[in-house]
């Protein structure tokens, strides 16, 4: 454990670094659940007092921050700032509605597929964002509740993103501190994302889908739909795939290399800033790149700035390992009820906050747990139990994940209000069924 002694003579007033370590973390995350304040801006006064009362040297402070979640975030911002412009996106969804000749279920169904596939290659941050709006047209011309295709839409965006390193903010996370690569999110976590989905269309199914209705006028008027209207630039759109195709591909053999995923990412922005304004005069070049850059969401960026800054003062004092041994004490040392426990403490939170802050603080404690266990080797399937309880977890409210909140945006924007607890009601039981699922699946393909 650290000694906290060393660092007592530098706080302010010579107070006790743990006590105002975790007063900090503590009232910023009762702000960001309060939601009366911007998070990155209350995650960046977090972050000054840590430094300001002396928790931390300004040093150590930027030493703290994963700058590889950092770029690899920032990187993928930028391909999809420069991608939705083409409108390939809102394609999409308009050819898969009319895949279905118009039918209500078949298209919620269709969409949360698609919601599901975007959300674990690009995020499910930025798929909603581009879906939702195409949601509520399409459901208008049918006459039908949105309410359904949005509640569908938040569950298969958090499903999908649990599958691949890139598809949720928390599995950057998780994949840049313990050193899982790509195809070690895809191998591990992506075979039973399909199975928690077609669970959860089936309970969706039982709640909404016998009561999806629509006239054949309606339909005929989805079918009138022009998606060939939704592209907007076709060269544009064929140099956005073919670096989305090489970026990925760059994911899945980047860990061979020992090449980080940030540096991918980033490579990847900057070959497709240079394609898209190729050929174009300087000035206009320029104008070009800050329009993208005003697309990056800088708020989630600088949230996680400041957030790593805050967990990393409470880990300096020693707090985190202290949570760390008094976790095995009530587990007994089990692996296998430690990872039972990490799976559904992280669901159960992950619901109630944003899984992001959660995520944040749980890592250093995992990894605390290193030399019980063997060694960080042994701790991969910890790491497995807080990726999927975390992501899925973010399923059980309209707080649990960032997606959520952005649906619920453009639903009440729309005059179709998410109830808080109407969401919940329906959805925390179907999380609860999820995170079942995956203790079943984490049993027999690691602890049994």
């Amino acid at each position: 454990m650290h000694d906290v002694s060393e660092h007592a003579a530098s706080v302010i007033f010579g107070m006790d670094p743990t006590w105002v370590a975790v007063s900090v973390l503590l009232v910023v995350y009762g702000f960001i659940m309060a939601e009366k304040f911007n998070r990155a801006v209350l995650s960046l006064i977090g972050a000054g007092l840590m430094i300001l009362c002396g928790v931390l040297t300004q040093e150590q402070a930027i030493a703290g921050v994963d700058f590889n979640t950092i770029g690899l975030l920032t990187g993928m911002m930028v391909i999809v700032a420069i991608s939705q412009k083409t409108g390939m996106f809102q394609y999409v969804a308009i050819k898969a509605a009319k895949v279905v000749k118009g039918s209500p279920w078949g298209i919620l169904v269709m969409l949360a597929i698609v919601t599901a596939v975007f959300s674990a290659f690009l995020d499910n941050v930025t798929t909603v964002l581009l879906i939702a709006p195409v949601t509520l047209l399409i459901t208008d011309a049918l006459g039908v509740r949105p309410y359904p295709y949005l509640f569908a839409q938040i569950l298969a965006s958090n499903v999908g993103g649990t599958a691949t390193l890139i598809g949720d903010p928390p599995n950057i996370m998780i994949g840049s501190a313990a050193n899982l690569s790509f195809s070690d999110f895809l191998l591990n976590l992506a075979p039973i994302t399909p199975v928690i989905f077609t669970v959860m269309i089936v309970a969706i199914w039982f709640m909404f889908g016998r009561d999806l209705h629509a006239t054949d006028e309606n339909k005929a008027l989805v079918m009138r739909f022009d998606e060939n209207e939704a592209i907007k630039d076709v060269p544009l759109l064929k140099k956005c795939l073919l670096v989305l195709f090489l970026v990925i591909s760059g994911f899945t053999v980047a860990h061979t290399f020992h090449i980080e995923p940030a540096s991918i990412a980033m490579f990847g922005a900057a070959i497709l800033l240079l394609l898209q304004t190729f050929g174009q005069p300087l000035h206009d070049k320029d104008h070009a790149y800050e329009g993208i850059m005003a697309e990056v969401e800088w708020t989630t960026i600088f949230f996680f700035v400041g957030l790593f800054i805050v967990v990393t003062g409470v880990e300096h004092t020693g707090v985190i390992e202290v949570l760390a041994t008094k976790t095995l004490e009530l587990t007994g040392g089990d692996f296998n009820a430690t990872v039972g426990a990490v799976l559904w403490v992280s669901a159960l939170a992950s619901a109630l906050i944003d899984n992001i802050p959660f995520v944040a603080t749980m890592i250093p404690l995992i990894q605390s747990m290193a030399p019980t266990f063997g060694g960080p080797e042994a701790l991969v399937p910890l790491w497995w139990a807080l990726a999927l309880g975390a992501c899925l977890g973010g399923n059980g409210s309209l707080i649990g994940a960032s997606a959520n909140l952005i649906v619920a945006g453009f639903a009440q924007r729309a005059g179709h209000p998410i109830q808080f607890l109407v969401f919940m009601k329906h959805a925390f039981v179907l999380m609860l069924i999820s995170i079942a699922i995956a203790h079943t699946y984490m049993y027999f393909r690691y602890l049994s």
